[in-house]
């Protein structure tokens, strides 16, 4: 940690961004290559670390443009940014003040700046930032490997929660689907025409002229009886809550929140009033406990509606009453709340200090009301706004994405730099938010949304029907291939989230993430790996850099590798990945019938491993969890798979294990027992 001269520790700590707040250990080893450079740029703090030539960076958070980030300058300073229009997308709805620097030999190192004020982030032949608040410290970390560096990092942010099985479906939203029969036909729908599925989303005309935590009596007459059938479909709910609250006498929330006082102040003390879709609304100033508190508990009655997740919008904030969208720099924000385990009280400070952090004080509010109503279940809360330690409380999409080619191009880097600082589950909305995809860009994004982290079809109230079947029986069913295959691969993509709710790893990775010291990847953005084994090439990828090795294509449910639309699947010799049958809702998952994907090394050696527990609930707190290692090994003529072990105590619940073997010649298939080894001649 390197501290300038004239740190102000009141107007930066305690962090937010870190779990605690470190100790001093000892003074800095003369062998760190990393060091940071503080000075002053027309009397605002600056931190500066110089960067090589040869070095590549990412990072820097939800941003617009290429995977590479040198030659970017970003402005931190959350915003509601409809198709990243404004400042050429390097604005957007979320700051990670993080970046990863990768060199030429591989080895990586990590620069935060641990303030959450407005500021840039300038990166050229240095990483520079510049704050328009007091003088902050910043964070180096250094590692042998860039993966090195995300665990580090998840080390000092924190990890993600195991997040609930539903919430790796497939989900389906729109900008609104409403009254309640268009929401159950749509579930009907999706049931009768066997495309998986697990979540429908309800968008804000759900609500009573717009006003939170209520519902409109005559599209929404009996909203558990709307779950109540989402959840008969084997499917879940997910609604729409905002920060602004409408400014009417008379309604509940708003004469509450009057009453306890909790809303954001003017300069001059009264209560700010801002503009959003309810019209005149307050704003919740979530640095206080008392509003936290009031917040969370507004949860109670809306969950008991049998809502499964919630949606946190519009809260970088959001406010049309103002040039740029949100509210002034000079409003007061009360402070007091204790965050995380840093045990100091956030100081009272204006809007210019905490409005990074608005929707992340939003989401935490919001995550311990839902786990204060369902203790039982996992919670599942998707936020547009947050900062860097945020993947805390919430998983997040890219906002208001555009339906052009373009912007499917773009959701690739978009979404490996979110998981690259920080961030593992996150996506763009599928088939893109404004506008009115095409059949062929419709059924290319449902092709590669099959493997993003966060998989939402959203699009806006004005486009056309967006869903599968509207754009005819050939996209449909190209739109089906992919859900089969997302659905087959589960068993892998629940153990990628497991893995990186302990070390921070992103689920969806930058492709020279499979050999950081090959230069010739570091650029490489067509592409991504699926977790550490699986190697995603979209059929539009032009001339794209692939890892060396023996990256061989694997088929899930009968595609070809020549598939016009489905991206080929190759597995990373060396690998076993577990998958399962094909299902329609992750309430139908099992792991009874099990399918080994092998692909050998140059040794004749392969390994994998499968996580595996309830699905949801904390049980796996407590040990029940199972991990089962498998390995395959060549001798002779002879290849033997097998279950090497297993950790942990809950059941596996295998009976079946087929076995495809990818080889020179083809797939070599065979089907046994799962207590015994499995034999493959060649």
């Amino acid at each position: 940690m390197f501290y300038p001269d004239n740190f102000d520790a009141k107007g930066n700590l305690p962090s937010f961004a870190l779990v605690k707040e470190p100790k001093k250990i000892g003074p800095l080893p003369k062998s760190w290559k990393t060091r940071v450079e503080f000075s002053s740029t027309f009397g605002q703090p600056t931190a500066r670390v110089q960067v090589k030539p040869s070095t590549n960076l990412y990072g820097t958070g939800e941003v617009y443009g290429t995977l590479t980030r040198k030659g970017y300058t970003r402005s931190l300073w959350n915003t509601d940014n409809y198709t990243y229009k404004k400042d050429n997308g390097q604005r957007l709805y979320q700051s990670h003040p993080w970046v990863l620097g990768v060199r030429e030999d591989g080895t990586a190192f990590g620069v935060f700046a641990d303030n959450t004020w407005k500021q840039t982030l300038a990166l050229d032949t240095a990483i520079t930032f510049t704050s328009e608040g007091p003088a902050f410290r910043v964070l180096v970390i250094e590692g042998k490997t860039p993966q090195e560096v995300m665990t580090s990092l998840a080390e000092l942010t924190g990890h993600m929660a195991l997040p609930p099985l539903w919430s790796l479906g497939f989900q389906q939203s729109r900008y609104s689907y409403y009254p309640e029969s268009r929401a159950k036909e749509l579930a009907d729908t999706y049931r009768e025409k066997k495309l998986p599925i697990d979540v429908i989303w309800f968008d804000i005309h759900y609500m009573d002229k717009y006003k939170v935590f209520t519902f409109d009596s005559e599209l929404f007459p009996d909203p558990k009886r709307m779950n109540d059938y989402l959840h008969d479909h084997k499917m879940k709910g997910v609604w729409m809550i905002d920060p602004g609250v409408g400014w009417t006498e008379g309604y509940s929330v708003f004469d509450s929140g009057t009453e306890e006082d909790v809303w954001v102040k003017d300069a001059k003390g009264k209560t700010y009033e801002g503009e959003v879709w309810p019209g005149k609304v307050a704003f919740p100033d979530y640095t206080q406990p008392k509003t936290a508190s009031w917040w969370a508990d507004l949860y109670t009655d809306f969950m008991a509606m049998g809502i499964d997740g919630v949606w946190n919008d519009m809260n970088e904030p959001a406010d049309f009453s103002r040039p740029d969208w949100t509210m002034p720099e000079d409003n007061v924000h009360a402070g007091g709340i204790k965050f995380e385990e840093n045990g100091k009280a956030l100081p009272a400070d204006s809007h210019k200090r905490y409005h990074n952090v608005y929707g992340m004080l939003m989401v935490k509010a919001s995550l311990d009301g839902i786990k204060n109503a369902n203790p039982e279940k996992r919670p599942f809360i998707l936020t547009r706004s947050n900062f860097l330690g945020g993947h805390r409380y919430a998983a997040t999409w890219t906002g208001d994405n555009d339906s052009t080619w373009e912007h499917l191009r773009a959701s690739i880097p978009m979404s490996l730099n979110l998981g690259l600082s920080g961030q593992p589950f996150n996506g763009p909305d599928i088939g893109g938010f404004e506008g009115n995809a095409t059949p062929e860009l419709f059924g290319h994004w449902m092709a590669l949304g099959a493997f993003y982290p966060f998989a939402r079809a959203h699009t806006t109230v004005k486009s056309d029907d967006q869903e599968p079947w509207e754009f005819g029986k050939s996209i449909e069913d190209v739109s089906r291939t992919a859900l089969e295959r997302r659905y087959r691969l589960m068993p892998y993509l629940y153990t990628q989230f497991q893995a990186a709710s302990v070390n921070g790893m992103p689920v969806m990775q930058p492709t020279f993430f499979a050999d950081p010291t090959d230069g010739n990847l570091r650029s490489e953005e067509q592409t991504f790996l699926f977790g550490p084994d699986l190697l995603i090439v979209p059929q539009w990828a032009d001339k794209p850099t692939l890892p060396k090795g023996n990256w061989r294509t694997i088929s899930l449910v009968g595609e070809t590798a020549d598939d016009e639309y489905q991206p080929q699947v190759k597995i990373r010799d060396g690998a076993i990945v577990p998958a399962g049958e094909v299902i329609q809702s992750t309430e139908d998952y099992s792991l009874e019938k099990l399918t080994l994907f092998v692909s050998l090394d140059e040794k004749g050696k392969a390994s994998g491993k499968l996580y595996h527990d309830a699905g949801d609930g904390y049980g796996y707190q407590n040990g029940e969890f199972v991990f089962a290692n498998f390995t395959a090994k060549k001798k002779g003529k002879t290849v033997t798979v097998k279950i090497a072990d297993t950790e942990g105590n809950y059941p596996l619940g295998i009976k079946t294990v087929e076995v495809k073997l990818m080889t020179e010649d083809g797939v070599k298939t065979a089907t046994g027992s799962a207590k015994k080894a499995i034999r493959i001649k060649l």
